[in-house]
């Protein structure tokens, strides 16, 4: 399948920046089941590629000008897989050990535990068992945009139970962890023929073995990512993997606006 996307971000602030840098994760991963035909990114300022130790492209946007906002534009054609349950090889650049330490964003309480132990734990971890339990997470986190802020913590989403996407993985994760399970996150793009999905989507990889490699698995819709999906970034949690994350010295007030299309032609953005 062909991805047509186009990915803008527009921040403004109430007073001058006079300076600012963005690490930005907007270019689709280089992986066996996906290939960037072209791709593109716009923006003010100076950009320096690097890889990141997750195999993430990132690109560092340095802006010295003083400057009332930014737009950040990245757009281009990606060629997905439509293969479905097949495992990706570690790429070797961290051990997927690296994957079973919690963060912040993923520390496990008693809860988390306690759903790990009932529904993982006794389980060797496989395709049909990690299914099961997506459909387990989105019955204790029923999907609610607008309930959650990007910095809230998998125990403070099961708490409330309601959240989004990127919730549900950072659910799923932490328990997969408090399970022993390596999993890392994945930020990406979904194409939806529904106005119901958004575009912009958060789904996580799981380690198998050595044999069976990291599966990828949709939490939130409760499948397994196929042509449909689009892979960005990967890392520990959201911090990791997020598009665009940045500081800044003045600015005052910010506002950000996100615009993300996702089609399979041109014609249909």
């Amino acid at each position: 399948m062909q991805l047509h996307i186009r990915h803008e971000t527009l921040y403004r602030y109430g007073e001058p920046v006079k300076h600012s840098i963005q690490n930005l994760r907007l270019t689709p991963r280089r992986e066996p089941r996906q290939r960037a035909l072209n791709w593109r990114i716009s923006a003010p300022g100076r950009q320096a590629g690097q890889i990141d130790a997750h195999g993430n492209v990132v690109h560092l946007l340095t802006l010295d000008e003083p400057h009332h906002e930014i737009r950040i534009v990245a757009s281009g054609v990606v060629e997905t897989d439509d293969a479905q349950g097949i495992g990706l090889p570690d790429e070797g650049r961290l051990s997927p050990l690296a994957y079973l330490a919690a963060t912040p964003l993923t520390l496990p309480d008693e809860m988390i535990r306690a759903l790990a132990e009932r529904h993982l734990a006794r389980r060797r971890p496989d395709l049909q068992a990690l299914l099961d339990f997506s459909h387990v997470v989105n019955a204790a986190v029923a999907y609610e945009p607008g309930k959650s802020e990007v910095h809230d913590s998998a125990a403070t989403v099961l708490a409330r139970g309601k959240g989004v996407c990127q919730d549900h993985a950072h659910v799923f994760i932490a328990c997969c962890r408090a399970a022993g399970i390596p999993a890392r996150y994945v930020s990406g793009y979904f194409y939806a023929d529904t106005a119901f999905d958004v575009a912009s989507h958060a789904w996580v990889d799981v380690w198998l073995d050595d044999e069976r490699g990291w599966l990828g698995l949709d939490v939130s819709h409760r499948e397994l990512p196929g042509g449909r999906h689009c892979r960005l970034a990967i890392g520990r949690d959201y911090l990791d993997a997020c598009p665009v994350r940045g500081v800044r010295h003045g600015g005052g007030a910010e506002k950000m606006d996100v615009n993300v299309l996702v089609a399979t032609s041109a014609q249909q953005q």
